[in-house]
């Protein structure tokens, strides 16, 4: 199975920036490979949440439609909320 996830770039980083972006229910996450450079990225809650549930989304290449361009990535690591559903990051890794 493929999923496509609709991201947008994030200019701001750092704790505070994170923190704003959850409040607003956006996910911030990060996708980084050997030989390229890393690439902060965000989305809505709403978009992963559901997609997560599937045990083939760990295992399977997705794409991120990035500004209008795709990448193929790979789930790399996922933090969670200690007892809410949310999802926290997730770091990515390029395919």
């Amino acid at each position: 199975m493929s999923y496509t996830i609709t991201a947008q770039i994030r200019t701001e980083l750092g704790k505070g920036s994170s923190r704003r972006l959850r409040h607003a229910n956006k996910v911030p996450a990060v996708i980084y490979g050997p030989g390229k450079e890393a690439i902060s990225i965000s989305f809505d809650h709403k978009d992963i949440i559901n997609i997560q549930a599937n045990e083939d989304f760990y295992t399977s290449v997705l794409t991120l439609a990035i500004d209008g361009k795709d990448t193929k990535v790979r789930v790399q690591d996922m933090q969670r909320h200690a007892f809410k559903t949310l999802i926290e990051h997730i770091d990515f890794k390029f395919a």
